[in-house]
Formats: C-alpha cells, structure tokens, sequence
C-alpha cells in the first residue's frame, strides 16, 4: 500500500514536522557544543615514557597549544611495548576532541612488526607531522669503539658477544639497527628496554655497546661529549653535527631513515575539531621561537597537515612492511 502526503492526518503532519524540528534543534546544539570545543582539558597521550623524541615533542607544543586553546594540555606517557600500549590508550579513547594520541614511526612500523598489532592505521585520523628526523648510532663515550668500522670490526668475528638497545622493538631506531646488521653481516644482541628515556640511560651507564635513536634525543648527549656518535642515517650529514658520517659515507648502503612524531586524533573525532587543532598547530609551529626550540631538539619542523600525513602513512607502512619481511622480524 502506498501513501500520499494528502492521506496523512493533520495530527500525524504535525508530529513529523515536530520531530523535525527537534532533529534540526539538536543538530544545531551538538554543532554549538562543537563550536565551544575546548571546554576543559586536554590530553596527549605520548606512547613513549618520558626523554624520548615523543615526549619531548608533545611537550614542546603542549603548553603554546594550550595558551590558544584557553585550556590546560597535559602529557600522558603511557610507554611498552614498542608504542603499543599507548596507541591502544588513545584508540579506547572517547572520540570526543580530548584525547589526542602523540607517535612516532613506530605508528606505521607496528602493523607489520608484531604478528597481533593491537590496531589498524584506520582508527585514527592524521592531524599533523610536527616534525621529522634521521635516527644517530651511537657509543657510550668510554666505549672502545671509535668508530662505526671500530664496532663492526669487532662484533663480525663474534657473533652474539656485542650488545645494543633501542626506543623499542616497534620503532624505526630499532629498524635502523636490525638493517645495519644485515648490511654490514654482524649478529648483535638487543636489549628491550620501555622507551628512549630507559634505553638512554643504559647507554650513558655503558651498559650497551651501541644505541640506537632518533637524534633529536640524542644530539644533546654527543654535543656533551656524554655519547660518542657513530654515524646518522640521513642521506647527508647532519648540519648542526658536521663531524658524524653517514651511514653510506662507511659503506652501509641503501639503510637511510627518519623518525617523524606526529598527533593522531581516534577515528570518529568531529571534524570540527580536528580542522581546529590543525589550524591552531600550524600557528604555533610557525613561531619562529617554537621552531628554534625544535631544531636544538633536533626535529626540524614539517608541520605536515592532515593531507601530506596521510599520504606519508600510505607511503611508509609498506616500505616498512617489505623492510621487516625482507630482515625476517616477527614479533609475537
């Protein structure tokens, strides 16, 4: 049976254009309580604990972010498992513009890395690249090592007996070791350790022979004389440290890498919002004593927006995925 609109009672045409209208009135509140987006705090959750590149990117942009914002942006390290354990944090998170996750590379690493990757890219939506930066190999500064080719020497005649640490197994400074093994046909045991901040302290302790992380984290400690770089991963050579070689400069080729930290939003966060924090990010970002802040991190500035972050998330998860197949990595 079929309806006209003349066969519908007046009664029942003003129940429709009540519920109509009640829709539109909603629409309109949820769109003004968008609009008041933030009403109260903000928080980042960075997967890494704390003195990593992660952490000390989030926290370079917490508090300009929320100077702007009128509302307080808080840190949160949730550290383990390779990044996992804080990405699962913020994709439990209500998607409501309040918990935003802050990552590395360890982000598109981990869906290829682990056998049971606690989640897929699709969970979250890109909101920006602060910035990126090649991963550094370094020695502690007692070491013996002078050398890349120091260290090399010494562990290819004996496998096993050399040791190295990393920001974890989910990360591209972890990569980058795996892949100079394979290059340069030495056996090295890594020691896991929960982070950069962990991981680092090890290697200031001489309690590992080599340590690989994003240089952003590491440039202090070389400039200090506390670690002794061996080589950076980049294609050229670091301005701000002209002395450290690159990799392929001591015939470890085709191994050039960076580490990007970026802030993830959990899929299904308004669009409002996130064009918001966008617009917010790329003012500060562009603040000339923010930018500063970041090159004496040693993460030069990107600001890559939602766009480019996408596209370099399409990009990178299947050259890591062919890196880690290729380097026979599993992790169960």
């Amino acid at each position: 049976m079929t309806w006209s609109a003349r066969a519908i009672s007046p009664i029942k045409r003003t129940s429709i254009a009540a519920g109509i209208a009640g829709a539109a009135l909603l629409s309109a509140v949820i769109g003004d309580a968008r609009a008041d987006w933030p009403e109260r705090q903000i928080t980042f959750i960075a997967c890494f604990p704390p003195g990593g590149g992660t952490d000390i990117a989030a926290r370079l942009v917490a508090i300009p972010l929320g100077e702007m914002l009128k509302v307080p942006v808080i840190v949160e390290n949730r550290g383990g498992a390779g990044g996992n354990i804080g990405i699962s944090a913020a994709k439990r998170a209500k998607p409501d513009g309040y918990t935003f996750l802050v990552c590395s590379s360890a982000f598109v690493v981990n869906p290829s890395l682990y056998a049971n990757p606690p989640y897929d890219p699709k969970d979250f939506a890109p909101v920006m690249v602060l910035g990126a930066s090649p991963n550094a190999l370094v020695t502690p500064a007692q070491s013996e090592f002078k050398t890349l080719g120091d260290l090399i020497a010494k562990a290819k005649p004996n496998p096993g007996k050399l040791n190295w640490t990393s920001p974890g197994a989910g990360t591209t400074p972890y990569l980058a070791g795996e892949l100079l093994q394979e290059r340069a046909d030495i056996k090295m045991v890594h020691i896991p350790f929960q982070g950069a901040g962990p991981a680092l302290t090890a290697a200031l302790g001489g309690q590992v022979d080599m340590y690989t992380a994003a240089l952003g984290s590491l440039q202090p400690m070389i400039d200090a004389g506390k670690l002794r770089g061996l080589a950076v991963t980049a294609t050229k050579r670091w301005t701000d440290l002209p002395n450290l070689p690159t990799l392929e400069e001591q015939g470890i080729h085709d191994a050039a890498s960076d580490t990007f930290q970026g802030i993830f939003a959990p899929a299904g966060t308004p669009q409002p919002v996130i064009d918001r924090m966008v617009k917010e990010l790329t003012a500060i970002l562009a603040r000339p004593d923010i930018r500063d802040r970041f090159a004496k991190s040693g993460l030069p500035v990107t600001a890559e927006p939602p766009d480019a972050f996408r596209a370099r998330i399409a990009r990178e998860i299947p050259m890591y995925k062919q890196i880690v197949d290729k380097a026979g990595l599993k992790i169960q």
